[in-house]
């Protein structure tokens, strides 16, 4: 690893509650693997070493829609600016009257004072307005350093007047009861919550979509202006339409740095030059002031976070509460499905099931579900995040007597598998090329051109026995490994999917539910080859040549009487791969295994 395991490694194992037998086994193991390291040392022997400069090092935000683009701290303001024409609501005009400066203050063509200048009182929504800022069960919980730094950077803003601004919903949501135990002992638990970041539980919240709803008024703004506003969260993904429906800008950022922009109030604030606030004093106040020394950060350490909070949290970490261990859990070595469920369903990939396996079929008179860009992701695909009530999957569960505020959300009900098939495509955020000016799991239906959701499509489709197919550009499928985006592909009817490259473990998965992952060839593309998914599709070679890696011919036939004809790669990489695939994926394969043991 870049970091081997050291002295420090040891201590940390000593701080979260190891017992000393454990401690002594990783270090002992790890001397006599090589991999511990000593300062006194000689340097290992690497095939490549890689120099960092230390001082390069600065910090950085990622957003506003993938982890993986980083942004510096000092180019927060400007990077939102960049990307703000990216975000704004389909086919609709730019919600905020465009600025201009006045007297140092940001003005709107219509003379109010916009939210990038304006005094907290004015409490207007603009682009860029923060209205969620979360720190979060992912990972970044469990480091007590950072969540000890966001204590003392609210306690010195609590100090100095400071107060988040009205329009952010602020929460905190540690991945364990050690953090809060900490927090209290430490004393910071009041500063974090003078600052609205009370204790909503312990686990899953705002970073995998359950933040709940935004307050009326700062909802009803966003709504009638289409406002692209912002939330910053210390989670781990920040995909498009996964933390809120109604923002459009997340970025991922350590507990500190959420607590300074829900005192901000906006991603229009370059927080290493701008003040952050006024004082009760008069005086501005810069991040830089609020920023704790690594000294007080470990001075608090020392003092509050003991290995014995780790023991005794940990020791009855599987005893629940009384309605935990009042839950009635049947007996006996099979499953009993609840046919009332809206929860657990008994999924559809064993129906019909035979020991022999069905031949492959070439695709034939295959139409398009969906035409897509680039960097789609796995939460564009399978959203995680809160059901909309008019979405197919809302109908559905208002059919089978659940409220809307009974829906929970997709990740929630992904043991019920119409309730996820009726949500694959469905990402808010989506927009199918198919059915231009839409955002959602909207599509045109072929050949008659009615728009209606990807869902009513699929089945109509379904019923009429014609195969489907998904094209797509660069980087389909990143994001979260997530299977039901591959399973939901499948139980849409979706045969293939024709991209110009996938996401690794996304192409495996859809391998494994059966769906053949075709990648265009080399400078190939559906711009360049000018398919508008309006044509019927065949796909030749499956039946007979498929292999690892293959070339298909593919033929698009449009409104010319001579098609498309281009060929593409077979993404089946090995030959176990296309085993499963020949039994209609990895479920119908072990299964058959089984039986035949038996």
């Amino acid at each position: 690893a870049i970091f081997p395991i050291d002295a420090m490694t040891l201590d940390y194992l000593r701080l979260t509650g190891r017992e000393d037998s454990r401690v002594l086994l990783v270090e002992a193991y790890a001397k006599a693997q090589g991999l511990f390291r000593a300062p006194d040392a000689p340097d290992p022997v690497y095939s490549e070493i890689l120099e960092l400069d230390l001082s390069s090092v600065e910090p950085s935000l990622a957003g506003p829609k993938r982890p993986q683009d980083r942004v510096s701290l000092k180019q927060a303001k400007s990077g939102f600016q960049t990307a703000l024409g990216s975000m704004q609501p389909a086919a609709k005009k730019p919600a905020a009257p465009p600025m201009s400066m006045r007297g140092g203050a940001a003005m709107t063509s219509e003379g109010g004072i916009a939210v990038a200048e304006a005094p907290a009182a004015a409490q207007q929504l603009e682009h860029g307005s923060v209205v969620i800022a979360a720190i979060t069960s992912c990972t970044n919980t469990s480091n007590p350093s950072v969540m000890i730094g966001a204590g003392l950077l609210a306690k010195k803003a609590v100090e100095r007047g400071l107060s988040r601004q009205p329009w952010v919903k602020t929460s905190l949501a540690p991945g364990s009861k050690v953090v809060t135990e900490y927090l209290n002992k430490a004393g910071l638990t009041p500063y974090l919550e003078e600052l609205g970041f009370n204790l909503v539980g312990y686990g899953c919240t705002t970073c995998i979509g359950n933040s709940g709803p935004l307050p009326d008024k700062v909802a009803a703004e966003v709504e009638s202006r289409d406002l692209v506003v912002a939330s910053v969260l210390s989670g781990n993904r920040n995909f498009e339409g996964r933390i809120q429906q109604q923002v459009r800008a997340n970025y991922l950022a350590s507990p500190p740095l959420v607590v300074a922009y829900a005192l901000a109030g906006r991603m229009t604030i370059d927080l290493t030059t701008e003040p952050i606030g006024i004082g009760r004093d008069g005086h501005a106040v810069y991040l830089r002031d609020l920023w704790p020394t690594e000294r007080e950060i470990q001075k608090t350490m020392l003092s509050a976070v003991s290995s014995e909070m780790f023991r005794q949290q940990y020791a009855d970490v599987f005893h629940g509460d009384e309605r935990w261990r009042s839950l009635n859990v049947p007996s006996g070595d099979r499953f009993v499905w609840d046919p009332d469920s809206t929860y657990i369903r008994n999924p559809p990939f064993f129906e019909g099931l035979t020991l022999q396996t069905t031949p492959l079929r070439d695709i034939a008179g295959g139409r398009v579900l969906a035409l897509l860009g680039d960097s789609i992701t796995t939460d564009h695909i399978s959203p995680a995040g809160s059901i909309k009530k008019d979405s197919p999957a809302g109908r559905y569960l208002i059919e089978h007597g659940v409220e809307p505020h009974d829906f929970n959300s997709y990740g929630a009900r992904r043991g019920n598998h119409e309730v996820m098939m009726r949500g694959t495509f469905a990402n808010i955020r989506l927009r199918n090329q198919l059915a231009p000016g839409t955002e959602g799991g909207w599509t045109r239906y072929q050949p008659d051109g009615d728009v209606m959701t990807i869902y009513d499509a699929a089945m109509k489709y379904k019923k009429a026995a014609v195969p489907l197919l998904v094209i797509a550009g660069q980087e389909y499928g990143s994001g979260s490994s997530r299977d039901w985006a591959a399973k939901g592909t499948l139980l849409l009817g979706v045969k293939a999917v024709i991209a110009e490259s996938f996401e690794r473990i996304h192409r495996s998965n859809l391998v494994n539910m059966g769906v053949l992952p075709l990648q265009f060839q080399a400078g190939a593309s559906a711009t360049s080859l000018r398919l508008t998914g309006r044509e019927r599709y065949d796909v030749t070679g499956i039946a007979e040549a498929l292999k690892p890696g293959g070339v298909l011919a593919v033929r698009a036939w449009g409104d010319n009487p001579k098609p498309i004809e281009f060929r593409a790669v077979a993404r089946i990489d090995t030959p176990d791969e296309l085993v499963a695939f020949r039994h209609g994926g990895i479920l119908p394969y072990v299964l058959r295994q089984l039986v035949g043991k038996q």
